[in-house]
């Protein structure tokens, strides 16, 4: 949101007191700066967050909705910014802190300014400001570029996750005013592209809902650290055992198993029966090092004392898998669920071999604590509807 954090500090004292004149008191600051604070927050809300009475002011339910935001904005910033300086919980701007998150990501002034489409001399400022407040460099130079301290890393992140709250909360009001604000964003692994995600998207829209979803591609390790800074709302796709590090939850939707699949004219698809020794003569298309699939194509030769094959061809593509299985003597290690349409439509070819223990969770791995919006809350569930 485009709100000033010390305007939402006021607006939480009022809302705990009911009363202007103690919020200001709280806040240090004078009654009209109390008032013109609620005005600015309520503009910005885009309707009345109180009901003003003889006997003070009372939060509505859009007020309530805003709080409940802001303070868990407060809950992520406010100790990684009492662990640099008590004094940044008056002081901090959101100007500052989006330099601070830029230059912590592009380790550059340059960069950082650009990012924020910014004279880098303002960018330059902001981290100063925030330096002299905490009595002590946030940044060190080195060959590489200007790299966080310990605490300039925790505040970045830290500020990240209170910036998505308030994000959350422009949603949360459009909500209560009949609109649609805000958007979805999915971190997407290879099977649900092809399998749960479309379902759920044609049920949203079919639903009536408008606003727009961005489909996040790329590593695991890439979309959990998108999903851990706030970028990303939930990631849906295989599941880790055990789940990968103590601030996520994952939820399990279905489960999937593997299939061994080959080109149309592959000699291998006449077979009625195939050894793994057949299987280890050919080159394959396989899931990198570290994904759930790989482990289990790598099972079925280390099961057998035979050796993994060497001829190997990592991608999460299944474009890229089909063209090497239809041009050459390929074979590929794939979810059954993923290769399903491509199976069925003739362009890969399940093999004969016999595959025990490789079901595996498809799931949501969400951030520990996160409050989806509605519009957030109703893609889940039809997620879950759709893989039923």
């Amino acid at each position: 949101m485009r709100h000033n954090l010390r305007h939402l500090r006021v607006f939480v004292a009022v809302a705990e007191t009911g009363s202007v004149s103690r919020a200001g008191e709280l806040r240090h600051v004078s009654q009209p700066a109390v008032t013109q604070a609620i005005a600015r927050v309520e503009r910005i809300a885009g309707q009345p967050l109180f009901e003003r009475t003889t006997q003070g002011l009372f939060l509505n339910k859009a007020g309530e909705v805003l709080l409940t935001r802001v303070r868990r904005a407060l809950e992520f910033l406010d100790p990684a910014l009492v662990d640099i300086s008590p004094r940044l919980q008056v002081t901090a701007t959101t100007a500052q802190l989006q330099s601070l998150i830029a230059m912590r990501e592009a380790e550059n002034f340059t960069l950082a300014a650009r990012r924020l489409d910014l004279a880098q001399a303002t960018v330059h400022r902001a981290i100063t400001q925030l330096e002299q407040e905490a009595r002590r460099p946030l940044f060190e130079r080195t060959a590489y570029g200007m790299i966080g301290t310990k605490a300039a890393q925790n505040l970045a992140l830290a500020a990240r996750l209170a910036f998505a709250e308030l994000a959350q909360a422009e949603a949360d009001l459009g909500e209560i005013r009949a609109t649609e604000a805000g958007r979805i964003v999915i971190g997407a692994m290879p099977l649900s592209r092809a399998y749960a995600l479309p379902q759920a998207i044609v049920r949203f829209r079919a639903a009536g809902r408008r606003l727009p979803i961005d489909v996040v591609e790329g590593t695991y390790d890439d979309l959990l650290a998108g999903l851990r800074r706030g970028e990303i709302d939930f990631l849906i796709g295989a599941l880790r055992e055990p789940a990968p590090i103590g601030d996520v939850d994952q939820r399990v939707l279905f489960h999937d198993t593997i299939v061994l699949v080959a080109g149309a004219d592959h000699p291998l698809t006449t077979q009625q029966t195939i050894s793994t020794a057949d299987l280890a003569r050919y080159p394959w298309v396989v899931a990198p090092k570290g994904a759930p699939i790989r482990g289990h194509f790598e099972a079925i030769f280390t099961q057998e004392g035979l050796a993994v094959p060497g001829q190997l061809v990592e991608s999460r593509s299944l474009i890229l898998m089909r063209e090497l299985l239809n041009a050459s003597d390929h074979l590929g290690c794939i979810s059954r669920l993923q290769a399903e349409a491509e199976i069925s439509h003739g362009l890969m070819n399940p093999l004969a071999y016999s595959l025990v223990d490789t079901e595996r969770p498809i799931g949501l791995t969400l951030r520990k604590g996160w409050l989806p919006t509605a519009a957030q809350a109703e893609f889940l569930d039809m997620l879950g509807t759709g893989t039923d």
